[in-house]
């Protein structure tokens, strides 16, 4: 058994190595073979909702009576809380003791606050900054008011919002340097770099973690649970599933018969999931391949993500700690499992983690790891997997307590012990109702630096890279809702 383990895991490696050549090096090519990985993304988000229809009603008959739902629920959350809380503790230690954020130079905090860069000439006469080639193509108002020009030159301006503004010209209120002394700026150069898109995709969604927490709740109980399955919102499916895996259990002989006919469409389902498996490593090669080559290749990322390299290097070390020597510990000590060939059997999710960027659509690959390779019961697994990759975010978690230390340093800010407080519930709690709400990352970022009155904009700083980051932080959400199959399995065999 574990020959052919060790063959697939080497296949996927493979694939994502020549990905990573083919959109680095060559990122046209890259972006061509991008569909291949859409399609691979696709048929595993395809097969997600049935798979959590299917296990979740058939852990539920399995446990026999529903009262034993109380125990396993119980300790399940217990685990995912736990665990977010320690992720967000680690994240919260390193970014304080590394301030990745007071590392960056003036010029530097000037360029990053920006969402888009415009490299082209400009001219600036009588306190009006023209494009000379191209144009802003927007039209800006008070929302949009910093803007600064080439880092080089390290000089802010600040948009007089009651002035008209053209498509190629803006009206300056003032102009700065990085703190926020008047300066006169240079009458020409290249690249300007303002801050625009961001707040437009945030118009409207600027929420407290208490009315996103009621929006969650809300959406446990959809008006059309068709939609719901048509729009790929597991959690009210798997609330839907638990009452009608409970309800199957109290029907005697009538509701039997339903019950093997689930039992049988679960076992198909994860025969599709082994089939779909053999594309995986041309799918996963193809997604890395197109992400990078949408990035630029090697040329247009690198120079991104050296630019930010602390704070990335802050993300993937706290995620290091939390992933390979928090949560094996746990597994170890908690869940009575070795972690080394627990981890070898878990590799297929974990890259596959890597390369989706979603816990959703790892699912069916998280289910067959944990079950046929770590030989965790099934009762167990589908109760607990399915509620994990909704609500278990210790990566996302980690992350977000992270860029808001981190954005805040950048701005020059000073958190006190209060609102580092309120950066550890916000960060905990906004990674656990992700699950509800659209373009989640960013909007549960926003709640955060919006609970410690930081400047949103501010995302704008940590979006060149979050791509790369949401890979990881997500590999480390799917290596968590695994150990916690085993601790709670474990648990509920001793108990």
């Amino acid at each position: 058994m574990n020959q052919p383990s060790n063959k697939f895991l080497i296949q996927i490696l493979v694939g994502i190595a020549l990905g990573l050549l083919l959109g680095g090096f060559l990122p046209s090519a890259g972006n061509g073979i991008a569909f291949i990985g859409e399609l691979f993304i696709r048929a595993l988000l395809m097969l997600v909702v049935p798979l959590v229809v299917t296990s979740m009603v058939v852990g539920m008959t399995s446990l026999g009576d529903v009262r034993q739902i109380g125990r396993l629920g119980g300790k399940t959350i217990f685990y995912y809380l736990t665990t977010t809380a320690i992720a967000v503790i680690i994240g919260l230690a390193l970014v304080t003791l590394l301030q990745p954020g007071y590392a960056e130079t003036e010029a530097q905090r000037i360029a990053l606050r920006g969402g888009e860069q415009l490299d082209v000439p400009y001219q600036i006469e009588n306190n009006t900054l023209t494009l000379t080639e191209g144009s802003f193509a927007r039209t800006y108002d008070d929302r949009y008011t910093d803007f600064s020009l080439d880092s080089a030159s390290g000089v802010r301006g600040t948009i007089d919002p009651s002035r008209g503004q053209s498509s190629n010209r803006l009206s300056v209120e003032a102009w700065t340097d990085g703190r926020g002394i008047p300066v006169i700026p240079p009458e020409s150069g290249i690249g300007v770099r303002v801050d625009l898109g961001l707040a437009a995709r945030l118009e409207g969604k600027d929420r407290s973690i208490w009315e996103v927490l009621q929006e969650v709740a809300i959406g446990l109980v959809p008006r059309n649970l068709f939609a719901s399955m048509a729009n790929n919102e597991v959690l009210p499916l798997i609330v839907i599933s638990i009452i009608f895996g409970g309800v199957l259990t109290t029907m005697g002989s009538r509701g039997r018969l339903l019950m093997r006919s689930f039992e049988a469409l679960n076992e198909a389902i994860m025969a599709m999931v082994n089939l779909l498996m053999l594309a995986a490593p041309v799918g996963i090669g193809a997604l890395i391949a197109g992400r990078l080559g949408a990035a630029g290749g090697f040329v247009g990322f690198l120079p991104e993500l050296i630019r930010v390299s602390k704070y990335t290097g802050t993300v993937i070390l706290a995620l290091a700690i939390h992933g390979c020597i928090i949560l094996p510990i746990i597994l170890y000590i908690f869940g009575k499992q070795s972690v080394k060939p627990y981890a070898a059997g878990m590799a297929p999710a974990l890259t596959t983690a890597f390369s989706t960027s979603s816990s959703s659509a790892t699912l069916p690959v998280t289910m067959e790891c944990v079950t046929e390779k770590n030989f965790i019961s099934e009762r167990t697994a589908s109760f607990v997997l399915p509620l994990g990759a909704t609500i278990n975010m210790d990566g996302t978690a980690l992350y977000e307590a992270v860029a808001a230390v981190f954005i805040a340093q950048i701005y020059g800010i000073e958190l006190s012990f209060v609102q580092m407080t309120i950066v550890f519930l916000t960060s905990t709690l906004a990674a656990i109702g992700a699950a509800g709400i659209p373009e989640a990352g960013l909007v549960t970022m926003a709640i955060v630096l919006r609970a410690v009155d930081l400047p949103i904009e501010g995302i704008s700083l940590i979006l060149i890279v979050d791509w790369f980051l949401d890979r990881c932080r997500t590999t480390v959400n799917v290596w968590g809702d695994a150990i916690g199959a085993a601790v709670v399995d474990w648990t509920a065999k001793k108990d």
